[in-house]
């Protein structure tokens, strides 16, 4: 045991901070579109060129400077616009900022595995926590290649992150890159045009409390009256007072809409984005706003009344259900997804797949989930696995991240509390002493299901094994058969129970007597036989 590292110790997720909804604008008109179009294109460029500064000021930026940009902008969009596009800029800036760091520490990690493995000779066997030498001379002379690659690449991060640059664009890389390969991306220029303009389109405005409707800049009345407040250039759009423009069509916030709707009738701030599907067609509106964090619920007082645990897997959740002894209870329950395809198709499924896992917990009148907090950040390097590119690509897949920022989201609606735990040796000691003893002839228990009821076990604090040995000699007749999880008197526990009073006897039970005088025999007998035999009297004769 003294290889294992210290698991820490399970604790309760934080809720949500804030709330996005979205939903369609629909009936738009002709003139409608254009003037979303119009007025998205002209603020996007204004931000683009915002964008521009902030890079460029990197470091030395402060609140002067942001002070000086939002002057700047106010002149060609209004007030509220600036405000709401240099603050945009700072978080994309700062957003970046972050990424540049992560790729920082990953080239770190490729570089510092990729000096070990090439120190040791040729052939020479890792160890369990350190990887060994390469197969051969041709994959070493490989790596030392590769390795030089990434050292300059090193070299060139540390620079960018000492003098604060940023490699960021308006729209998206990838986006910008396959404008260079529209054959192999089945994509036609216009097509590549149309949705490159409305990523770089800027259609979003903060709220502000104490304003009509909780925002001044993009309105939706509770009757769900779209009103937008027109940059300066384009008053002349106007087709309402005070340079607002009001779409003809009428939005209505299915989820959380009563919600919504508290919050714009007292004024309360709620910050709206408007953004334009090219692939469906469609113009959405999401409302965000922020929340306090709810209270976390104690531990002892979450785990009242058991706790699911839950296995991520690739293409599945494995669940299931423990009492509060830390016995498995019911059968285990599968929720699949499918991680293939677009990313707005992956998010569906695992918000379906969450739904089904969260209506199933209140169905059984749990109280906690249990999740591992998972990260795979430094897990997912090619220096670390090698040419196991497929395992690889599944931790990659695995939207960790989501999945539990998602299950907390959605948990806090349903007063379920989400309670992450240490993911270390779940599956392995999960398989050792849960996966055999469960598996019968009509009951396949997979390693998944094993390793869902270790994490739901370290959640309440117990041992992931099934019982604490007792000691070698006499190990039931001495000291008893002991148990971790169920105290003496509980009742249904594994060891000596009290005696019951009755026959003593192993193959007669203490009821017997009682059963034999209350039932019915189910086979018919002589009626001579259930009589009492009485030896006749002697005949005497003469």
């Amino acid at each position: 045991m003294g290889g294992l590292r210290k698991v820490a110790a399970p604790f309760v997720a934080l809720g949500p901070s804030g709330v996005a909804v979205r939903t369609r604008l629909k009936r738009l008109t002709g003139v409608d579109v254009e003037v979303l179009r119009r007025v998205g294109a002209h603020l996007g460029a204004l931000a683009s060129r915002d964008l521009k500064a902030r890079c460029r000021d990197g470091l030395d930026h402060d609140a002067g400077a942001w002070a000086v940009r939002k002057r700047e902008l106010t002149p060609q969009s209004s007030a509220r616009w600036a405000g709401a596009i240099t603050k945009a800029t700072h978080d994309q800036w700062a957003l970046a900022r972050r990424s540049a760091h992560a790729h920082l520490q990953s080239l770190e990690v490729g570089v510092r595995a990729l000096r070990h493995r090439l120190s040791m000779p040729v052939g020479e066997k890792g160890s369990k926590h350190a990887p060994g030498g390469y197969r051969s001379r041709r994959e070493w002379h490989a790596k030392a290649r590769r390795l030089h690659v990434l050292e300059d690449r090193l070299a060139r991060a540390r620079a960018d992150w000492a003098s604060g640059t940023v490699h960021v664009v308006r729209g998206g890389k990838r986006l910008a890159r396959t404008r260079h390969h529209l054959p192999a991306a089945r994509c036609t220029e216009a097509r590549w045009r149309e949705r490159w303009e409305a990523e770089r389109s800027f259609l979003q405005a903060d709220g502000e409390s104490g304003k009509r409707f909780g925002n001044e800049t993009i309105r939706i009345s509770p009757d769900g009256e779209v009103s937008i407040r027109l940059p300066a250039p384009l008053q002349h759009l106007a087709n309402a007072p005070h340079g607002r423009y009001v779409l003809t069509g009428r939005v209505r916030f299915a989820h959380r809409g009563q919600e919504w709707a508290d919050r714009v009738a007292v004024n309360r701030a709620v910050a709206y984005r408007i953004h334009h599907d090219v692939d469906r067609g469609r113009w959405y509106v999401t409302g965000s706003w922020q929340k306090p964090v709810t209270r976390t619920t104690p531990l002892s007082a979450a785990l009242a009344q058991g706790v699911i645990g839950v296995d991520m897997n690739a293409d599945h959740l494995a669940v299931w259900h423990l009492d509060v002894h830390g016995n498995p209870t019911g059968h285990p329950r599968r929720f699949f997804y499918d991680l293939t395809g677009s990313a707005a198709h992956r998010d569906a499924q695992v918000r379906h797949a969450l739904t089904r896992l969260l209506h199933w917990a209140t169905s059984r009148g749990v109280k906690a989930i249990a999740v591992e907090d998972l990260d795979f950040t430094a897990e997912k390097t090619r220096e670390k696995h090698g040419g196991r590119k497929r395992f690889r690509q599944l931790i990659s897949g695995m939207p960790t991240g989501r999945l539990r920022a998602r299950l907390t989201s959605m948990a806090d609606q349903t007063g379920i509390t989400v309670i992450a735990v240490d993911p270390a040796y779940t599956s392995k000691w999960g398989a050792q002493h849960w996966q055999k003893p469960l598996t019968s002839t009509t009951r396949k228990t997979t390693r998944h299901d094993a390793a869902s009821i270790a994490i739901g076990r370290r959640a309440q604090g117990y041992p992931v094994r099934r019982r604490t040995a007792p000691p070698r000699a006499h190990q039931s007749d001495v000291h008893g058969h002991r148990t971790v999880q169920a105290g003496l008197d509980s009742p249904g526990r594994e060891g000596p129970r009290p005696r019951i009073p009755g026959s003593r006897t192993r193959s007669v039970p203490p009821d017997t007597e009682r059963t034999r005088a209350t039932r019915t025999p189910n086979t018919v007998r002589d009626v001579r036989s259930d009589r009492e035999w009485v030896q006749d009297s002697l005949l005497l004769t003469e």
